[in-house]
């Protein structure tokens, strides 16, 4: 009987290709065509107020381990020199501007490894992009989760990434353990 669980939910998922929502407690997909992944939204008479949390890495991948796209938290010199970075296919590019100190955080995970191989991928399920969480998709995007304002956030995490969507304010929001890092898209 639980091989052939096994094997029902093998072929079932492998031939799954669906829009995701996360959070949501109905369970449901998004109705929007081109979204690939999204993030539930509080009720109304409530704040939304998390965020997603990217994976950290000491040592910046390099050569053929890294893909175009890839965000991460930076903990440089044992996390002492924190920053978000993003990877623009030729070169690691600063999201933060400023060092922030998350030591302390790192001993948490401290003795653990990781499997390199390990991979969750949304869309493209033949993509040959390095990554823990690889979403591919030439027709759809991930909508980040949506706060009004990170002030809203109690506690935010480094390698916290939210939408701020405050009014003349909409922007991408990065957290370096220390400080908020806003930007903006140039039309």
């Amino acid at each position: 009987m639980k091989n052939l669980f096994i094997a029902l939910f093998a072929i079932c998922s492998s031939s799954a290709f669906a829009q995701v929502i996360i959070g949501d407690d109905a369970g449901t997909t998004t109705d929007k065509t081109s979204v690939l992944l999204e993030f539930a939204k509080n009720s109304d008479t409530q704040q939304n107020n998390k965020g997603l949390i990217l994976p950290y890495v000491q040592n910046l991948p390099t050569g053929t381990n890294v893909s175009e796209g890839t965000i991460l938290l930076h903990a440089e010199d044992n996390g002492t020199k924190s920053r978000m970075k993003f990877y623009n296919g030729t070169a690691w590019v600063d999201l933060s501007g400023k060092d922030a100190n998350i030591t302390s955080l790192l001993n948490i995970q401290n003795g653990k490894s990781e499997n390199a191989d390990a991979k969750v991928i949304v869309g493209n399920n033949q993509t040959t992009a390095k990554g823990a969480f690889v979403l591919e998709s030439n027709t759809q995007a991930m909508i980040l989760p949506i706060v009004e304002d990170v002030n809203n956030i109690p506690s935010p995490s480094p390698g916290m990434m939210v939408y701020v969507k405050k009014q003349g304010a909409k922007r991408l929001a990065v957290y370096n353990g220390s400080v908020w890092s806003f930007w903006r898209m140039k039309y």
